[in-house]
């Protein structure tokens, strides 16, 4: 019942503060208007969203701290944590009203994910799929390395990802519903980071309203990053749970990937240049619609993100695997598809 209380509690305010944040970017019209070319919105639609679930979740679990710190982790990993997505949500903020440059739009990633680092995050240990554990506590600059890529391709995963309404919002509402499964169990049970994925669910549901097609606000640079950022981190730091963030996203992973290949063989900067060749944007000119198409990245998430709560760690892999498969056989569809409606 306190779970429950907590749940609705944040969605309501994650809700208000949305609405909020609706006013303000219209009062400092930070909006995104439409284009002919990949923006095909009717009107101008609010950015900022980020605001809404950054104050939302850090609020929450600021109240609530003693949940949070009712496990392994520290109150600087936590500060960590928060002042990496203050850094998220002051860059997002700055390239939403300003339009940065890639070049500058990194800086602020990178600060988060230094911030988490001096936090005194690390991975203790990696699961071994064939039995064990990779023991690499004692490598830090090993640790620091995984956990900086770790985090930076999730970071550019959801903000690459962020194309249709709702779409990266529910993904990670999805991902952190999951872990919150996860860490609940019985034999991976972790009441804190449960607490914390429980909290980042909830307030992505309450931008989740106003963000559905058709969206009434934007996620914006610093929200989409956001959303990555605090999902990769609830990865590492519920014991290198990194299999489960694979599965829930490995869909748009795998299309960023492709996608970033695919730009680099037409000798085009993948960060630069932007195109409606992602898979979201294919299913959607070919006429699945946004909701549909969006459902469809769901199911994706949800079911593979389902099978890591229940399979072990060579499950995982198998499934990681069947994965893989379907990302090649959709596209081979889609490029059949493609070619006949050209």
């Amino acid at each position: 019942m306190t779970l429950f209380i907590i749940f609705f509690s944040t969605l309501v305010i994650s809700l208000v503060m949305t609405l909020l944040t609706i006013k303000i970017a219209k009062k400092f019209d930070v909006l995104d208007r439409p284009d002919e070319n990949k923006k095909r919105h009717i009107g101008a639609i609010p950015l900022l969203g980020g605001l809404g679930i950054f104050f939302s979740f850090f609020l929450v679990i600021s109240v609530f701290h003693e949940n949070i710190l009712s496990g392994n982790l520290t109150i600087y990993n936590w500060a960590g944590v928060f002042f990496g997505a203050i850094f998220i949500v002051v860059g997002g903020i700055l390239d939403d009203k300003f339009n940065l440059g890639p070049s500058r739009q990194i800086i602020f990633p990178v600060l988060a994910v230094i911030a988490v680092l001096l936090g005194g995050v690390q991975i203790e240990k990696i699961t071994n799929p064939f039995g064990g554990f990779l023991m690499i506590g004692g490598f830090k600059v090993f640790s620091s390395v995984i956990i900086a890529l770790w985090l930076l391709g999730m970071m550019y995963t959801t903000k690459l990802l962020d194309g249709l309404d709702g779409l990266v919002t529910g993904v990670t509402s999805i991902g952190a519903f999951i872990i919150f499964l996860f860490t609940m169990t019985e034999k991976y049970y972790q009441p804190d980071i449960g607490f914390a994925a429980l909290v980042l669910f909830a307030a992505c549901l309450g931008f989740l309203i106003l963000n559905w097609h058709p969206a009434k606000i934007f996620l914006g640079e610093g929200g989409s990053l956001l959303l990555g950022f605090l999902l990769g981190v609830l990865a590492i730091i519920s014991g290198g749970k990194i299999a489960i963030a694979l599965l829930v996203m490995g869909l748009p992973i795998m299309d960023v990937v492709w996608v970033v290949i695919r730009r680099l063989k037409e000798g085009k900067n993948p960060f630069r240049f932007a195109d409606r060749k992602h898979l979201h944007h294919r299913l959607l000119d070919l006429g699945f619609g946004v909701k549909r198409t969006v459902l469809i990245f769901y199911g994706f998430s949800l079911v593979f993100g389902l099978s890591a709560v229940f399979l072990q760690s060579k499950g995982k892999l198998y499934a990681l695997g069947m994965l893989v498969l379907v990302m090649f056989f959709l596209v081979m569809f889609l490029n059949k598809k493609s070619a006949k409606f050209n």
